[in-house]
């Protein structure tokens, strides 16, 4: 069922399920229950006043979402806090010495595997659940640091000023969330037949 920006504000019902994993999303991304709940505030209010500009073009969830990561860019962007890499907690490693042997290299059992095709998989809505449980078994800040880059687009600038991090500490735990992305994604997609 697409949900149009009339039957969204009229229905209170239909608010609920995607103000809760528009929270979820920005609780992600700031790190703050607080904030993402401020911010998500801000998207609706935003949505509300300029429904009129929405032209179903996209989906309705799609377009409020957009709002959303705007709203989220502009509070990164504004925050000058910094995080000492002592935040991260050790177990940023854990269980990616496993992949690898003594000279760096992949073990047997670890290699990557071809996945197919990426766009007829990109299409599977139960791929993007899998891929969704695999970032919230992310340490928390590699996952916030690879929606950041890769969903909010933020440059690694952007991301440097606003969590205090160096662009070799970022490129890093960039690095570290996509390996552990790729194998949670073999094991529980592509070995499982998700194809």
């Amino acid at each position: 069922m697409t949900i149009t920006e009339d039957a969204f504000f009229d229905q209170p019902h239909l608010i609920e399920p995607i103000r809760q994993t528009m929270i979820k999303f920005a609780q992600l991304q700031l790190g703050d229950k607080h904030a993402a709940e401020d911010v998500v505030q801000e998207a609706m209010l935003g949505a509300l006043k300029n429904k009129a500009q929405f032209q179903g073009e996209s989906a309705f969830k799609t377009w409020i979402f957009a709002i959303l990561k705007n709203k989220i860019i502009d509070l990164i962007r504004q925050r000058s806090k910094s995080i000492a890499i002592s935040a991260f907690s050790e177990d940023d490693n854990a269980n990616l010495d496993e992949l690898f042997d003594q000279q760096g290299h992949w073990q047997v059992d670890e290699k990557p595997m071809p996945w197919g095709n990426p766009e007829q998989t990109a299409m599977d809505k139960e791929f993007w659940l899998v891929l969704d449980l695999c970032l919230e078994n992310l340490p928390k800040k590699q996952a916030q640091l690879f929606m950041m880059r890769e969903y909010l687009g933020l440059e690694v600038k952007d991301i440097e000023a606003s969590m205090g991090l160096t662009m070799t500490n970022i490129n890093v735990l960039l690095y570290r969330a996509r390996l552990r992305l790729r194998e949670c994604l073999e094991n529980n997609w592509f070995k499982q037949g998700g194809l």
